[in-house]
């Protein structure tokens, strides 16, 4: 067992050590690494619990003094007072070149100095990158062979590329030190095979760096493809009839645009138009028109080839007119046919043309009910007719009842005559009107009655005195 006193001069000096090593920590300055992009502005602070009645002091990499305390030691205008207490120094850099970097030292002058070291790092922004390897125009199926560079970032910026909205994969990045020791320049190559659809599209290159804090820094190049034409034939009327102007437009596509048509019509060795006319025009269309159309479209790319069929037919004897089209076995250019059926009047004789669309249900349903009373009143006629014509067989030589006050004082025979005169106009008249409403019933209620009677006549009736008249029809057939 230690004696009494040997403890306490041992408490004593534990005692004291913790007392040395409690006030060099409170007199340790501490500062932080700042990062700055350049041309921006950094603020240095050094803090210490226990000044111990000494200043703070900055100095800069190469140990020149910034500031003692409050004092300006250094005149650089850049460099500003923050804050200045017996336990803080703040100062602010403005106008952060990359020749700034490097580590600033804080330092308190006790007994011994204390130091605290604060690194600054000082971004490069590299510049807008820029695409070389271009040139106008690429024509379709070519291998394009760009490349994009970039200088002036710190650390080495990253390149990507997109065509449109799509990425692209470039080739590894090339990096090389700039001549200033500090920066980097980044080259990037990309490679693809072009076609027509990459015609007018953008390629771009974008910079992406620490230092553009969520922006991008980019460059684009429009691309400029030649590629083959293509053409279709555009008839105006699209349903043209005969006795009507045509007009067939060769529409062509391509790049560049077609400026050279050539028009022939198939089976005749002679052109029909050759210049940069594009329209071909049939001024008064007949049966001999009919054919095949043909317009070679020409550039500096090539040739295309379409074709356009043109029927005339008889109007009466074909549905509704139709247009498809087709592609062509290819023989050296790229070659299209149209076709397209026409149906046309054959002559140009008026008549009366009837609506040639569908029919809805109600209105086959009117024209059923109209048919059954002109039925039904026909009959009755036909009927009165035979009855009246049975009468006049087995009572020829009869007097025809005439009203009494008429026939009145007559002689038999002039009663007879007069009954005879009487009958005539009436039996005719109704000889007459009869086909006029037979022949006025609609096309539909004749078919299913079992007449045969065409469709196509046409019924013109006109009535005398007396009920007496007349019917003329023809047909809408040539």
């Amino acid at each position: 067992m230690l004696p009494p006193a040997l403890t306490l001069l041992l408490l004593l000096g534990c005692l004291a050590a913790g007392s040395g090593t409690l006030s060099q920590d409170e007199s340790q300055p501490t500062t932080s690494d700042e990062t700055v992009v350049a041309g921006g502005t950094v603020v240095l602070k050094c803090k210490v619990e226990d000044p111990d009645d000494s200043s703070l002091q900055w100095s800069n990499p190469a140990q020149q003094t910034l500031y003692f305390g409050e004092k300006r030691a250094l005149r650089d205008n850049r460099i500003q007072l923050v804050k200045s207490t017996p336990n803080e120094l703040a100062i602010s850099i403005s106008n952060v070149v990359l020749a700034d970097e490097g580590e600033y030292t804080c330092s308190i002058f006790t007994m011994p100095v204390r130091t605290a070291k604060a690194l600054v790092t000082v971004l490069g922004i590299p510049q807008n990158p820029q695409i070389f390897g271009y040139e106008l125009p690429i024509r379709e199926t070519e291998t394009a062979q760009l490349t994009c560079r970039s200088s002036g970032s710190k650390p080495a910026a990253q390149l990507r590329w997109k065509k449109g909205n799509k990425e692209l994969q470039g080739g590894a990045p090339e990096v090389m030190e700039d001549s200033n020791g500090k920066t980097f320049t980044v080259t990037s190559h990309v490679e693809f095979t072009v076609t027509k659809d990459d015609n007018d599209v953008e390629v771009t290159c974008t910079v992406d760096h620490e230092s553009l804090q969520n922006s991008e820094r980019s460059t684009s190049q429009k691309l400029q493809v030649h590629f083959k034409p293509t053409a279709t034939i555009e008839p105006d009327p699209p349903y043209p009839r005969e006795g009507e102007e045509l007009r067939l437009q060769c529409e062509a596509q391509g790049n560049p645009i077609p400026q050279e048509f050539l028009w022939t019509k198939e089976g005749s060795d002679v052109p029909l138009n050759l210049n940069t006319n594009r329209v071909l025009t049939l001024p008064f269309l007949n049966k001999s028109d009919s054919g095949t159309y043909i317009c070679m479209a020409t550039s500096t790319m090539g040739s295309v080839v379409v074709r356009y069929n043109l029927d005339i037919n008889d109007f009466s004897q074909l549905p509704t007119p139709h247009v498809h089209s087709t592609s062509a076995p290819s023989s050296g250019p790229s070659q299209f046919t149209t076709h397209v059926t026409m149906a046309t009047a054959s002559s140009f004789t008026p008549v009366a043309v009837q609506d040639a669309s569908p029919m809805s249900s109600s209105s086959g349903t009117y024209h059923a009910v109209i048919g059954g009373v002109v039925a039904v009143i026909v009959f009755l006629l036909l009927s009165l007719l035979i009855v009246l014509a049975h009468y006049l067989i087995r009572h020829k030589g009869k007097a025809w009842p005439l009203p009494t006050a008429q026939l009145t004082g007559w002689p038999l025979r002039d009663r007879r005559e007069k009954a005879a005169k009487s009958l005539s106009p009436m039996a005719l008249g109704l000889f007459l009107i009869a086909p006029c409403l037979l022949l006025s019933v609609p096309c539909s209620s004749r078919a299913s009655w079992g007449l045969a009677l065409p469709c196509e006549a046409q019924v013109f009736c006109f009535h005398g005195p007396g009920a007496a008249g007349a019917c003329w029809a023809w047909s809408m057939r040539s």
